[in-house]
């Protein structure tokens, strides 16, 4: 299911390309037979993927990337046995039924959301879930559902930030209405926030390309995510997101999204535009508080910092680049999922897509901008 890869060997200069669409900086870490989406690396260096159900009936949805460039279904196959044409047979509580997201909260555990939406379209009734695993001993420490009222007909619950006391956690919902779900974590209690608010939405005169082209699917209908990147600063105390289809990066105080006593109204007043970032999938702050943004039109990252938004890297391997993750030293990794290159939008593709997890150095992004 996945073939790890050797570092190549080169000589070129720091930053320079090796040719005109590979830049040696990005590294190609392991290459799976299925659509990866998320990627996690632990506080131990220890590294998770996540496939989709979303145009196969995948045999193995979470997993944990081993040394050896295989791959172990987690926590355990039980876990990984749903399939899309036994789901009237298999619980879909205690399986994962397409998973979207998989994060390390650096304290020992790591977070998985399921929106439980084959195919992006309808919700398996019982299956949306944010689920706790143990890394210690790889075992299931929390599972928290989601009813009607958080993941309603149509939503598709997409990733999550854990705050940094662990007592929150906020999640992005990128389906036909937009929204923030906020999670207190030990009551279990969830609750939409922006639910429907312009921030959460994707802006109508935004047309996703690639490379110029439309990305449309065969029936005609354009690339129609809302709210999906979501970044958390380095002290916990501001959430960042955007829509896929949107340029527009957005932010709140978390301490107003944890203020159940607020009203709508009061939390929408919360909400700041920050800027624009282009059309952008994953988001992620590094440790000193820049943003790395997945250009997904230009097979690229960007960087913004402060209020500057710059070109980073740029790589035709990177089709869609769409989750980052950083290691414990320092090591960013990113999925390109190749969301353009599906049967979604080519009828002539496999329902089976390749695709590729990267490394890079984040160090780079710094020596590269101008002070």
């Amino acid at each position: 299911m996945t073939t790890p890869r050797s570092e190549p060997a080169a000589s070129t200069a720091h930053g320079a390309m090796q040719s005109a669409d590979i830049d040696v900086r990005l590294v190609e870490v392991a290459h799976f037979d299925h659509q990866v989406t998320g990627v996690s690396v632990t506080e131990d260096g220890r590294i998770f993927v996540n496939f989709p159900r979303w145009t196969e009936d995948t045999e193995v949805s979470v997993a944990e990337l081993l040394p050896d460039g295989s791959l172990r279904p987690y926590p355990d196959a039980h876990w990984n046995s749903w399939r899309n044409a036994k789901k009237n047979a298999l619980s879909p509580d205690d399986r994962w039924v397409c998973v979207q997201s998989v994060v390390a909260d650096g304290r020992g555990s790591l977070w998985v959301i399921d929106p439980a939406a084959p195919a992006a379209a309808f919700l398996v009734q019982g299956g949306p879930k944010l689920v706790r695993i143990d890394l210690a001993n790889d075992s299931i420490a929390q599972t928290i559902a989601f009813d009607e009222q958080v993941a309603r007909e149509g939503s598709y619950l997409n990733d999550v930030r854990l705050g940094s006391d662990g007592r929150y956690a906020y999640i992005t919902d990128s389906g036909t209405r937009g929204a923030l779900v906020v999670v207190d974590i030990e009551s279990g209690r969830a609750r939409r926030v922006l639910d429907g608010h312009p921030s959460t939405q994707l802006e109508k005169d935004v047309v996703v390309k690639h490379h110029g082209r439309e990305i449309r699917r065969t029936d005609g209908r354009g690339v129609e995510f809302s709210s999906d990147g979501i970044a958390l600063s380095p002290d916990g105390e501001t959430l960042y997101w955007q829509a896929v289809t949107g340029r527009t990066l957005y932010r709140i105080a978390t301490r107003v999204l944890q203020d159940e006593s607020l009203s709508e109204d009061e939390v929408a007043d919360a909400v700041q535009r920050v800027g624009e970032n282009g059309v952008a999938d994953g988001l992620w702050i590094d440790p000193q508080g820049r943003m790395y943004i997945s250009a997904l039109e230009d097979d690229a990252i960007r960087v913004r910092d402060g209020e500057r938004v710059e070109m980073f890297l740029q790589d035709e391997r990177l089709r869609w680049p769409d989750t980052f993750s950083q290691g414990p030293d320092g090591t960013m990794y990113v999925t390109a999922s190749r969301i353009m290159d599906s049967i979604w939008h080519d009828p002539d593709a496999p329902p089976r897509l390749s695709t590729t997890l990267f490394r890079f150095t984040p160090d780079d992004a710094s020596a590269a901008r101008p002070h």
